[in-house]
C-alpha cells in the first residue's frame, strides 16, 4: 500500500496519520478542535530504536561500540524512524497499521510495526520491534506535541498533573546523571520514573481533560516551549541504550502501548 496520508474517524474524533513523514500522527481533532501542534516536525512521532538523547551518539553492545549520526550535537536524538517513510500495511475506518524496516545508520536489521487505533474517546498507539537475525538493544516511545492553548490562542493554558516516584537528575548536557531526586516543579525537560505505569493528565480548563497512560515506567515531560507541551511515555530513560537497554531477540520483540483518553469539561 502507499504511504499517503490516512484519516481515521470515530464519533466526532478524527486522527490524521502520516506514514510518509516518520509514521507520525499529524493531527488529532476532537469535536473539530485540534489537540496537536501542527507542522512537519510536530504532531506525534514514534521514537525508535531509541528515545531521547544518546550521549555523544555512541552506545555499546557488548564489546562493540556503535556511532549514530549527531542530529542534535553533541548527541544523537529520538531514533531514526521519525526521518523515514513508513509503509501502510492495513487501514480500516478507525485503525491503521504501519511498518518500518530498520536500516542504516542503525547497525541491526529488524522491523517496527505501529498500530494506531482511534475510538470515540481515546487514541491507542502500539509499537513493536522484531528481529529475525541478531539480537540488539533498543527503546521505543512516543513524542507528542500537545497544543498549549486550544483553538489557535483563545482559552486558558494547559495544566499538567502527575505523581512520579522520582525525577532523573539532569546534567548540564540534558542527560540523566544517574542520580534519582525528588520531583521538582517545572518548567521541565526531564525524565521521571513511574514504576506503576505512566499516568499524566493534561487539562485545558473548561474544555477538555486528556489522560496519557502506559504500562511503561518512564516518561519525559517537556514544557519549556511557548506553543506546546510534550508528554513522552517510553521504555527507558534518555541515554537508555547505555544505561537501561531492552533487548530485542528473535524470540522476544520489544513492545509498548500508550493510550490517550479524553473527556469534555
Amino acid at each position: 500500500m502507499s504511504n499517503e496520508p490516512i484519516t481515521l474517524t470515530a464519533g466526532d474524533a478524527e486522527a490524521t496519520v502520516l506514514p510518509g513523514n516518520g509514521g507520525r500522527i499529524g493531527g488529532l481533532r476532537v469535536g473539530g478542535t485540534e489537540l496537536l501542534r501542527q507542522g512537519e516536525r510536530y504532531g506525534c512521532f514514534p521514537m525508535v530504536p531509541w528515545c531521547g538523547r544518546i550521549r555523544d551518539g555512541r552506545f555499546g553492545d557488548g564489546a562493540v561500540v556503535h556511532q549514530m549520526p549527531l542530529n542534535s550535537p553533541p548527541h544523537a536524538i529520538h531514533g531514526t524512524a521519525r526521518d523515514a517513510a513508513w509503509r501502510t500495511a492495513r487501514v480500516t475506518a478507525d485503525e491503521a497499521v504501519l511498518t518500518y524496516d530498520l536500516t542504516d545508520p542503525w547497525p541491526y536489521t529488524g522491523r517496527v510495526t505501529q498500530v494506531v487505533a482511534l475510538a470515540e474517546d481515546a487514541l491507542t498507539l502500539t509499537l513493536a520491534v522484531e528481529t529475525y537475525d541478531s539480537s540488539f538493544p533498543a527503546q521505543v516511545g512516543w513524542h507528542p506535541w500537545f497544543n498549549r492553548i486550544l483553538d489557535g490562542g483563545s482559552g486558558a493554558d494547559v495544566s499538567i498533573a502527575f505523581d512520579p516516584a522520582w525525577q532523573e537528575e539532569r546534567g548540564d548536557d540534558h542527560l540523566p546523571t544517574g542520580n534519582r531526586v525528588e520531583p521538582k516543579p517545572g518548567p521541565w525537560d526531564d525524565c521521571f520514573g513511574m514504576p506503576d505505569g505512566v499516568d499524566v493528565t493534561l487539562t485545558w480548563p473548561g474544555r477538555l481533560e486528556l489522560n496519557v497512560t502506559s504500562r511503561e515506567p518512564w516518561v519525559v515531560v517537556y514544557d519549556e516551549q511557548e506553543a506546546a507541551v510534550c508528554v513522552e511515555p517510553q521504555t527507558g530513560p534518555p541515554n537508555g541504550l547505555n544505561t537501561a537497554p531492552r533487548l530485542v531477540t528473535p524470540l522476544e520483540p520489544l513492545e509498548a502501548t500508550t493510550t490517550w483518553s479524553w473527556r469534555r469539561l
